[in-house]
């Protein structure tokens, strides 16, 4: 019988799925200890924290080189809490830099690991399958191709559906949501979802705001930005021209859900929108340093996971040089005036949407879990 269990989940994310399980491990087993990595989520839901998502906020090569210290005594704290308190279960969430150099350490210990939401290992850094191969017990992944992936190369996997099934939720009608926020329920409203991360915001917004004024001047539309909670306001004010584009803070499912179309910066938020609906393009730019190196590594024809997970491009994808206000501008004007193109994506979408699974992620995630042997 599993009774104790030790979770890593190194980034909001992580912190926001991995509460769902910390909650179902405590239903079907109310006495199960359950510690490690996270945030305040998973805290709420009963798991006691060594070390919070919070001191972990660095990325990129240069950031993780000056905080490696660090790095090195979470690693050797989270080595004597296995040592001592000796695990059942070691559940890894994403976080693959630290959680694959971490489940290394671990094994010495004989704990079963699970690893739980798949690092992106079929697009970029295959090296790291035959470290899952040789550290992991059982992959639960969360989109259904993945298990195919993994099966091929002789590991466990296991599709247990998308958690964001269990948080995709808009509480405002399309009438509401036009009054709570000033905008003219007539009109067609174009979001923008640029992200959470600065340094990409920097490359991506601009020419976002840009192709959704030139849209609004010829189809009469209301913009609007969605905001990641990570961000405030006063960051886009203090950049930009925004005269006429309303801001809307922590709501990123009621604009996904009430908007006619979208520019989304590739990553999670194209799956977001496509669960609602909502016709999109997916925009992505960065220096052209990292981009040309992402060329070397990326092994994918598309990178919006919307369309990676249709297996074809649904969302078509504006990336570095395409990413131009005009060109965007252009072609979503041109979609949007096609009312049979508009109905065979949202169509197209809905399909993706069944193929994320169904609601319930968690509790076969926890079930998993504790049936480990």
């Amino acid at each position: 019988m599993v009774q104790r269990v030790m979770i890593i989940a190194g980034e909001a994310s992580g912190d926001l799925h991995g509460s769902g399980v910390v909650r179902e491990l405590k239903r079907l087993s109310p006495t199960v200890d359950v510690f490690g990595v996270g945030g305040d989520k998973m805290k709420r839901e009963g798991m006691d924290l060594i070390y919070h998502i919070n001191e972990l906020g660095f990325m990129g090569f240069i950031e993780v080189l000056q905080h490696l210290p660090f790095i090195k005594t979470m690693e050797h704290t989270l080595e004597q809490i296995v040592k001592f308190k000796k695990p059942d279960v070691l559940v890894l969430i994403d976080y693959p830099g630290f959680n694959l150099r971490f489940a290394r350490i671990a094994r010495r210990y004989n704990v079963k690991i699970v690893y739980y939401i798949s690092p992106q290992v079929w697009a970029w850094h295959r090296s790291r399958v035959k470290k899952i191969h040789s550290l992991v017990d059982k992959m639960l992944v969360i989109f259904p191709f993945e298990v195919d992936f993994y099966h091929t190369e002789g590991i466990d996997a296991e599709f247990v559906g998308h958690p964001l099934l269990e948080v995709l939720e808009s509480r405002l009608n399309r009438k509401n949501f036009c009054k709570r926020f000033s905008l003219d329920e007539q009109k067609p409203i174009v979001a923008l979802l640029p992200g959470s991360r600065k340094q990409e915001i920097d490359y991506i917004f601009p020419e976002m705001l840009s192709a959704a004024r030139i849209i609004s001047m010829q189809n009469n539309a209301e913009i609007v930005v969605g905001i990641a909670p990570t961000l405030e306001e006063e960051y886009f004010k203090t950049l930009y021209n925004l005269k006429g584009v309303h801001f809307i803070k922590g709501l990123t499912y009621e604009v996904m859900a009430n908007a006619d179309f979208a520019f989304v910066t590739s990553g999670t938020a194209t799956l977001e929108t496509a669960c609602f609906g909502t016709p999109m393009f997916v925009v992505y730019k960065t220096s052209w340093l990292t981009y040309l190196i992402g060329r070397v590594l990326v092994h994918v024809k598309n990178i919006g996971l919307v369309n990676i997970v249709a297996g074809k491009t649904i969302a078509p994808e504006f990336i570095q040089n395409k990413a131009a206000a005009k060109k965007m501008a252009k072609s979503a004007v041109r979609l949007l005036n096609d009312e049979k193109r508009l109905t065979d994506m949202k169509a197209d979408l809905s399909k993706v949407k069944v193929m994320l699974g169904t609601v319930g992620a968690s509790q076969r995630v926890a079930e998993r879990i504790m049936k480990m042997p």
